[in-house]
């Protein structure tokens, strides 16, 4: 099918957007790492507080970077494995302009601390039912799409967005119900312990499908399509499907262990939670052994590199959050750093790794290049990457398992060994090498925002569509 026959437009647009909002959204991040190293930096107005810019950093970075990475990818897979055209190229345009809409609200009510107070799901409800909307529209088009195809087959990629799409449209609007009292404000429907248990029904699930099937959805795209090789066993793809989505529902409750929920529901999260590991792990494999016969190509692709990393730290994260969801571990682990190394581990490794793999793939197609401006800079943001991101895990990881041991401590009368502003006092070098890490991360994010401009603009560049076929074969 001529590549002049999709819609390429709006995939562009959010790739485009892709990057500035990976930049805005590190950039915060390193902003409120630093103001736990000095805590100054806030200049005593309420706007730049450690508590209105860290919802800040989370959304920016999970739905402003993660979701218009997703709307980019997604609408460019679906159109090349069903080789038809978008449903709606009207519908498309809607989809972007109100997430950008959607995201600028955010940046504004978040630092007026204007906010639901539930985690991932702060914004005031104007902004969730703007986000419905807009939610509804991606799914038509994208289902609508795969309605027109033109080809009998639905590749796996296509299975894991759809899954992605469907499930956080549910999440979000059973989690978001309340009962509006002003434009601003709001009370949810739900009271105490039945509260907690939708939210993080919402709060874990939205990592399970929006930071981990829509990214699996990616992979299964562009791992063959950079590797040059059919996925490894599609047989495996599909077994994975299943078993992640229908086991990934029932993980929540691991969020709330030790607390005013039942405990045969904590005990069901943490089972749960624990078979999770085998169809992690199953996607995982598949994704890295599609490079069997081929390693070589890691010496000189840095876009592979990225993306064989990623699924590393996607196994990682995905062995980690299983351990701590077991209730002894728990017992050390939560209200630690060790919690947020964790998320880092997944959102940083799996997530942003993988989104920046499938963007340098992606980018050069949609300028009509042959590869991005600069290799060497490729690889260099590799490098800049995988570095933080292991700094920073790892300074966490050290600096919660120290945290856990000192509050847990006591002298042989019963006391406590440490108050708690001894652990704070012990964690301070940590939150340094945590900073160096994130400012190593957000290098990379503008060294990839330079090579983008560079080959979307660039004269001396190679002309050169791209047509392409399904990689189902």
């Amino acid at each position: 099918m001529n590549s002049q026959a999709y819609n390429d437009k709006v995939v562009r647009q959010f790739s485009i957007m892709t990057v500035v909002w990976g930049i805005v959204g590190m950039l915060v991040g390193v902003i409120i790492a630093a103001q736990l190293m000095w805590p100054a930096l806030n200049f005593d107005l309420p706007w730049l507080s450690y508590a209105r810019l860290r919802p800040l950093h989370t959304n920016a970075v999970i739905f402003a970077f993660g979701g218009s990475a997703l709307m980019a990818t997604a609408f460019y897979v679906v159109q090349r494995t069903c080789h038809a055209r978008l449903f709606s190229d009207g519908l498309a345009a809607f989809v972007f302009w109100g997430w950008q809409l959607i995201i600028v609200a955010a940046a504004v009510t978040l630092p007026l601390g204007l906010t639901q107070g539930k985690e991932y799901a702060e914004l005031i409800w104007p902004i969730d039912i703007a986000i419905a909307l807009v939610w509804v529209a991606f799914a038509v088009v994208f289902f609508g799409t795969i309605a027109k195809r033109t080809v009998k087959h639905i590749y796996v990629a296509n299975w894991f967005y759809g899954a992605f799409i469907l499930t956080v449209a549910l999440l979000h609007i059973v989690n978001s119900l309340a009962i509006p009292t002003s434009l601003t404000h709001s009370y949810p429907v739900y009271a105490g312990a039945v509260d907690a248990m939708v939210q993080w029904w919402y709060g874990h699930n939205a990592v399970g499908f929006f930071l981990t099937a829509g990214f699996l959805g990616m992979m299964y795209y562009f791992v063959p399509k950079q590797a040059e090789r059919p996925i490894y066993s599609y047989r495996l793809s599909v077994v994975h499907f299943w078993a992640l989505i229908s086991i990934y529902m029932w993980a929540g409750p691991h969020h709330l262990h030790y607390s005013a929920v039942p405990d045969w529901a904590q005990s069901l999260g943490m089972v749960f939670s624990l078979i999770l590991l085998a169809p992690s792990w199953g996607g995982m494999i598949n994704g890295i052994m599609t490079l069997s016969g081929a390693w070589h190509k890691l010496r000189n692709d840095p876009i592979l590199k990225f993306m064989i990393v990623s699924l590393s730290f996607y196994g990682m994260s995905t062995f980690e959050g299983p351990m701590m969801s077991i209730k002894t571990v728990n017992s050390l682990s939560h209200f630690t750093d060790w919690t947020i190394g964790h998320v880092h581990s997944g959102a940083l490794g799996w997530v942003a790794m993988m989104t920046v793999g499938a963007l340098y793939c992606l980018i050069p197609r949609l300028y009509g290049r042959t590869s991005m401006y600069s290799v060497k800079l490729i690889d260099i943001h590799f490098w800049t990457t995988t570095i933080g991101v292991v700094l920073y895990i790892a300074a966490m990881w050290i600096a919660g398992v120290m945290q856990g041991l000192m509050w847990r401590a006591t002298n042989d009368d019963g006391t406590l060994t440490y108050t708690f502003i001894e652990s704070l006092n012990a964690t301070y070098p940590y939150y340094f090498v945590r900073l160096l890490g994130g400012v190593l991360v957000l290098g990379g994010m503008f060294i990839m925002a330079y090579n983008t401009w560079k080959t979307a603009t660039d004269k001396g560049a190679v002309d050169n569509p791209v047509l392409e076929p399904s990689p189902a074969t």
